[in-house]
């Protein structure tokens, strides 16, 4: 046999090897940190030294919302039965904010006793594997998915069903899972409209739909915030980072930002206090 030859064959032995090989298992030490990112790609846990969030009582507007989530977290750092948590609604009105804060304030009450693992929306076909490495964990954890939403012809979701509720090992009871979404049923309106007008049976195809967010045990909805939840907002920011500022300057410079924005809601006020703390030379720590 030519040595060309030779070296394709032994090629294609090596890729029917690779092929045939045992897939990676997942990895992560859950004790690494508070919190790490799911990468499909490698299948591992990448540690978070320094989560990015905001003060739970910095969090205006929302108390109920913040209420419900932080209960339904801190039943489940104790080992009671909790519920997945799905947020929905107005865009820049705290959802993912919400989770982050509430995650560290159940950690500061009793440490370490919570991991917060992120996935992205487009690894959650990986989520099986991901489980393998949670489902061993001594640790509870929050898989957290934040913008989840799905198109109309995005077979992902029944996977994710299959995690909420169904499946033979069913969700880890060292799991919970919250997802944001500015969708109630996570899937375009137009989607569920054409669904209704083609199918042979528009209800059961409407159902089959959005029974997904129906899997999440607890709602909680985000709408676009008054004026005065705006300045309160605003104020609390302000007050907590020392800006000098008076009340009157801080609700005219207010209003003037979410003119141009076009929209009120916690991240333009955050974004306005980025604005102003930068205009006086003050850092925000």
């Amino acid at each position: 046999m030519a040595e060309p030859d030779l070296v394709a064959l032994l090629s294609r032995i090596a890729d029917a090897l690779d092929r045939l090989a045992p897939p990676a298992r997942p990895t992560g030490d859950l004790s690494a940190a508070n919190a790490f990112v799911w990468h499909a790609d490698s299948l591992s846990l990448t540690p978070v030294a320094r989560v990015a969030y905001v003060e739970y009582d910095l969090l205006k507007g929302i108390d109920r919302q913040k209420a419900q989530l932080l209960e339904n977290t801190a039943r489940f750092a104790r080992g009671l039965p909790a519920n997945n948590a799905l947020l929905w609604g107005a865009r820049g009105m705290g959802k993912s904010s919400i989770v982050k804060a509430v995650h560290a304030r159940v950690n500061r009450d009793a440490p370490g006793s919570l991991a917060l693992v992120e996935i992205h929306r487009d690894d959650i076909p990986t989520l099986g594997r991901l489980l393998e490495v949670l489902r061993g964990a001594d640790r509870r954890c929050i898989l957290f998915c934040d913008d989840l939403s799905f198109s109309h012809d995005d077979g992902d979701y029944k996977s994710l069903k299959a995690l909420l509720e169904g499946g033979i090992e069913g969700r880890p009871d060292n799991v919970v899972l919250y997802a944001t979404s500015n969708r109630r049923h996570l899937m375009p309106r137009d989607m569920i409209e054409n669904e209704r007008s083609t199918a042979i049976n528009p209800s059961e195809a409407v159902e089959e739909k959005i029974s997904l967010s129906d899997r999440f045990g607890l709602w909680l909805g985000f709408h676009a915030c008054d004026q005065d939840s705006y300045f309160a907002m605003v104020e609390g920011y302000a007050a907590a980072h020392g800006l000098d500022l008076t009340v009157e300057q801080l609700r005219a410079a207010a209003v003037e930002w979410s003119v141009t924005r076009g929209n009120r809601s916690g991240r333009v006020a955050w974004q306005l206090i980025q604005d102003l703390a930068g205009a006086a030379g003050k850092k925000l720590v």
